[in-house]
């Protein structure tokens, strides 16, 4: 899941004065949704995707057969040149940057036990993508955002972050260390430009289907026995967490929103059969 979003707004009395947003990731599952949802919402965007151009391409056509505006470019967040690409590409498209949603991740799926499958490089990849990518691309959108008055950065993280639990240690380590980078650069960006984070919890979709294989089925029934609100997260339910604090939030800076059906609440505790 490597990608981003940059967003520009158009005219609209209901959302602050954005003009355009970036989404890295944009192509496929939360990416997806929260791209749509702001195209809808009048957002002119940059979708950025790895390696899913398939998928990111359906996306952009689906967009503009609604009307919107979204250019769709390939891009490899964990390089610095590449993040700034995006960003000079949004500005030549909409001359202004207002929003990023930093939705790139990667994963290794490693049970926790099994220690020595975990490799240098693994913990490398990780971080490169999770964290630096995510450093990367905000780094890249901070002037033009300054120049256009001001704006708003997401970072996508997740629950494994204080659960210390998921597809294996160095990720729920990466999405820590994205927490931490939020309320660094919200302290830092303040008070032009506002950064939060989003915590999904356990998503259903192609991503979590293909790292847990056969066990797919098993593990979300088990979650939605087990959770308080009895159901698992869809990509749409983390997009309307995205876009409540980018359109909702005026005031909030330095928070990470959860968006996991009570997991936290549930303390990870999953019953099955």
């Amino acid at each position: 899941m490597n990608g981003a979003c940059v967003e520009s707004k158009v005219e609209s009395a209901q959302l602050p004065d954005y003009s355009a947003p970036e989404v890295f990731g944009g192509g496929t599952g939360v990416g997806r949704a929260t791209a749509l949802q702001l195209a809808a919402r009048g957002y002119r965007l940059v979708i950025n995707y790895s390696r899913s151009q398939t998928e990111a391409e359906a996306t952009a056509a689906e967009i503009q057969a609604l009307g919107g505006h979204v250019q769709c470019l390939q891009a490899d967040v964990s390089s610095d040149a590449d993040c700034r690409r995006l960003a000079d590409a949004a500005l030549q498209a909409f001359q202004r940057i207002d929003v990023l949603v930093n939705c790139a991740g990667t994963t290794d799926f490693i049970p926790f036990h099994e220690l020595e499958q975990v490799s240098t490089d693994t913990w490398l990849r990780l971080y490169q993508v999770n964290v630096i990518g995510a450093f990367q691309c905000a780094r890249a959108v901070v002037e033009p955002m300054q120049q256009s008055g001001g704006g708003c950065i997401i970072n996508v993280s997740s629950v494994a972050a204080r659960l210390a639990q998921g597809s294996s240690i160095p990720y729920c380590c990466s999405k820590a260390a994205l927490d931490s980078l939020t309320l660094s650069l919200a302290r830092t960006l303040a008070p032009h430009i506002r950064v939060n984070g989003i915590a999904p919890g356990f998503i259903a979709g192609r991503w979590t289907q293909n790292g847990l294989g056969d066990r797919y089925d098993a593990i979300v029934h088990a979650w939605e026995r087990s959770l308080p609100l009895q159901q698992v997260c869809q990509p749409s339910d983390i997009a309307d967490g995205i876009l409540s604090l980018i359109t909702g939030s005026r005031l909030v800076t330095g928070q990470t929103l959860v968006v996991d059906g009570g997991m936290l609440v549930a303390g990870y505790q999953v019953k099955f059969d």
